[in-house]
């Protein structure tokens, strides 16, 4: 189901009203080939929601973090508020985290766990690196611990490139697999490490092997109702962005074609980086690229007509810093209108 905003003449929106409109919205997610201009356009939906909803949570879940340069502010692992805003916070998230932070504590304690265990550890650690995307579905597993202590009414996913991102939104059902696999293995081989370990079954950093079963299988659980939540049209929207080009328009297409084979709704692509230069310009590369940048827009215009599309300007300075973000983050709900 679509929740897209559509005028009198059955022509979609050319904004993201309807994303703001839509009060049920729960998880956002932004992406894109690299380069097209997805922190700026996350950042700026951000600060629109941040003045419609009760608390917004951004979180980059790009290697390359940008939300930093974006706000020039720090960010790190925990959420923290964004300067100016008492209703938005920002974090950001390292997607190579540890599988042995999932199985059996945070950092030391996680891995003197693992030795622990001996080939048993080795076996588990091995078998869950084996399932692709399990990288990406540690970073998820950080968001959902972090979500589950702090309450937020709406968050949004500055994701990595293309191809990471598409591995990201699996992730709900990699770990259903990956924990599914280990837990079974725990169970299977548990007695006979409880017998081994002794002293009540407990691992090196004091947990027993009962309750790190229990731990997965509570982790597991948390893990499938957000797979669910996901798929949920009411609860779950992905943004495209792409610019005006050949390879950014055929990544767009393969990256909705993968979004509804996972049944992730997507109604809205943000068309950045357009050139509108006034008819007595004399640039001739001006004009060119605008021809170019038109003949893509009638394509997109053909291939998305049920979708918001929403034409954004190059600008002449980079947008940087609360203000200039602002800025930006108004066209996304007010059509930008080119000089005559």
């Amino acid at each position: 189901m679509s929740n897209a905003v559509v005028l009198d003449d059955d022509v979609m929106e050319p904004t993201l009203q309807s994303i703001l409109d839509q009060k049920t919205l729960r998880w956002i997610f932004v992406g894109g080939k690299g380069g097209v201009g997805k922190t700026t356009t996350s950042c700026s939906l951000a600060i629109q929601l941040a003045k419609h909803r009760k608390s917004v949570l951004l979180i980059s879940t790009d290697p390359a973090h940008n939300l930093s340069d974006a706000f020039n502010q720090k960010f790190g692992k925990d959420a923290r508020l964004v300067n100016g805003f008492d209703n938005l916070s920002a974090m950001e998230i390292d997607p190579n985290g540890s599988i042995q932070d999932l199985l059996a504590g945070q950092g030391e304690a996680g891995e003197e766990a693992m030795a622990g265990l001996g080939g048993m550890g080795n076996m588990m650690q091995d078998l869950a690196f084996s399932i692709p995307g399990v990288d990406e579905a540690m970073s998820f597993a950080e968001v959902l611990k972090q979500v589950k202590s702090l309450s937020y009414e709406v968050i949004i996913f500055d994701t990595a490139p293309t191809g990471h991102t598409l591995r990201f939104l699996q992730f709900p059902t990699v770990m259903e697999k990956a924990l599914a696999k280990v837990s079974q293995l725990s169970r299977q081989f548990g007695p006979m490490l409880n017998s081994f370990l002794g002293g009540g079954g407990r691992l090196p950093n004091g947990q027993n092997i009962d309750e790190l079963v229990e731990k997965m299988e509570s982790l597991r659980a948390t893990i499938s109702e957000v797979n669910t939540q996901f798929k949920d049209a009411e609860l779950t929207t992905f943004v495209c962005v792409c610019i005006a080009e050949f390879l950014s328009l055929y990544e767009t297409e393969r990256m909705i074609q993968e979004l509804n084979s996972y049944e992730i709704d997507t109604h809205a692509i943000v068309v950045n980086q357009l050139l509108f230069p006034s008819k007595e310009n004399p640039c001739e590369q001006c004009n060119a690229r605008r021809k170019m940048q038109r003949k893509y827009l009638e394509q997109i215009g053909e291939l998305y007509e049920d979708f918001n599309v929403v034409k954004m300007p190059l600008l002449v300075e980079e947008v940087r810093g609360k203000e200039k973000l602002e800025k930006f983050s108004e066209m996304l709900v007010k059509p930008f209108e080119p000089p005559e």
